[in-house]
């Protein structure tokens, strides 16, 4: 039950506007994350990033304005919140609930480090203090609903801002998007990294999904 109940609030997070309006800035903290892991990873040197009211935010990195590092850099941000959901789902299926919570601390602690403006302070500060009172002072059962509920809500959060990003490059508003920076770099259409996006969340929906399902089939699978 408590798989299923936090599934639905999840996706309840996500569909519903008012409330995704407010959620969806724990989905730009993990995309923002996305590009500044991926440009480290990749040699580039983080310059800062900034999370906006608006739920839109921007992560600089210095470095060659072409090639394999920018566009993993660039590719990183929209299927970053769906992985991350694959690896709580993984954590959580072996069980390894407080170490999802504190893992998430200090993933949230590093990222405060490159922070310049005063919003995604404030923004990372708050999602830090939730998450570390969670871990610390909450009965083991809530611990559970609240990792469990974050991780359905990163895999089903991963998936809606790929078609908030289609439709806002419909209506001509996103020109310097992820798509299309990674379209003039690499000669592919904008809708063909779109497309890449969707996949990989959806993919990463389903796994995340399997796993966490994993937990209450019956010992030794399903019989017909």
């Amino acid at each position: 039950m408590l798989v299923l109940l936090t599934a639905v609030a999840g996706f309840i997070a996500v569909a519903v506007r008012p409330v995704w309006r407010v959620a969806r800035n724990a989905v730009t903290i993990a995309h923002e994350g996305g590009h500044a892991l991926i440009a480290l990873l990749t040699g580039r040197k983080l310059r800062g990033i900034r999370l906006e009211f608006d739920t839109s935010g921007l992560t600089l990195s210095a470095g060659r304005p072409t090639g394999l590092g920018m566009i993993l850099t660039l590719l990183g941000g929209y299927i970053a919140p769906s992985l991350v959901g694959v690896l709580g789902a993984w954590l959580l299926g072996g069980n390894r609930i407080t170490l999802l919570l504190w893992l998430a601390v200090v993933l949230l602690l590093l990222m405060l480090i490159n922070i310049r403006n005063l919003f995604g302070v404030v923004s990372l500060l708050v999602t830090g203090a939730i998450v570390f009172a969670v871990s610390w002072y909450a009965e083991p059962e809530t611990q559970a609903a609240f990792a469990y509920a974050g991780v359905w809500f990163l895999l089903f959060g991963g998936v809606r801002p790929v078609f908030e990003l289609q439709s806002l490059r419909g209506r001509g508003r996103m020109r310097d998007s992820d798509a299309d920076q990674l379209a003039r770099l690499t000669h592919l259409p904008a809708l063909f990294w779109v497309g890449i996006f969707l996949v990989v969340n959806l993919i990463a929906l389903v796994a995340g999904a399997f796993l966490l399902a994993g937990q209450w089939l019956p010992e030794g699978g399903l019989s017909l």
